[in-house]
């Protein structure tokens, strides 16, 4: 498949799933929050893990979700492994 000729930012991808697919968000952030409810052994914790996911917290916010697999590796391929999802 061609590559196309112009990125997607995270906000556009959001809102097509929103929008266009019919995902209800907000329905989606309140089963997150429950998991991590459910999950979480005590206050300060770095994050959580359930169903083969680690839900990675910063400052009381849950900032991303990975494999649990994936938590230990040190690096990524192709640059500094941050990403700006506030597009």
């Amino acid at each position: 498949m061609k590559k196309p000729r112009h990125r997607v930012s995270d906000h556009a991808v959001l809102r097509y799933m929103q929008q266009v697919q019919g995902f209800d968000i907000e329905a989606l952030r309140r089963r997150i929050g429950r998991i991590v409810d459910r999950h979480r052994e005590h206050d300060g914790a770095s994050g959580v893990v359930s169903g083969g996911f680690v839900y990675k917290l910063q400052g009381g916010v849950v900032s991303t979700i990975i494999p649990a697999n994936r938590r230990h590796q040190s690096g990524r391929k192709g640059g500094s492994g941050r990403r700006n999802d506030r597009s």
